[in-house]
């Protein structure tokens, strides 16, 4: 059985915390640990990319800070996230025109995004293994 990787959104706005929650979206892309998917498409109301945040699949929604850009994107097309991580929680400083600190951002995504997500494939391939039993 193939497993379904959760989807990942993440804020993509110009800010330094912004950025380092896209950093991280791409990293568990780019890792095979999650799916990226475009928040941009889901808040301008791409239908295909609408259908894919509709399509029950464990989502993370990864937002720098408490504006929570991601997550409101996602609750105007009906979604609520599984998981939704606002990195500021994790004294990430928002920050207008500089880059997000490298090594924070490692910390964080190792001991803190990547477990989330390995948790939230766990608990979709049970999911689908307990679905084909019945």
């Amino acid at each position: 059985m193939k497993k379904k990787l959760p989807l990942v959104y993440a804020c993509s706005g110009c800010s330094s915390a912004a950025q380092m929650a896209n950093q991280m979206a791409l990293w568990l892309d780019r890792q095979g640990k999650a799916e990226m998917s475009c928040i941009a498409g889901v808040g301008g109301g791409v239908t295909g990319l609408v259908n894919t945040a509709r399509s029950h699949r464990p989502i993370i929604a990864l937002d720098g800070c408490i504006l929570a850009c991601a997550s409101a994107c996602l609750s105007q097309v009906g979604v609520t996230p599984d998981r939704h991580i606002v990195l500021s929680e994790f004294e990430v400083k928002k920050r207008k025109h500089v880059d997000f600190d490298p090594a924070q951002a490692h910390a964080i995504y190792d001991h803190h995004i990547v477990p989330i997500a390995e948790r939230l494939t766990d608990s979709a391939l049970h999911s689908e293994k307990h679905h084909d039993k019945n």
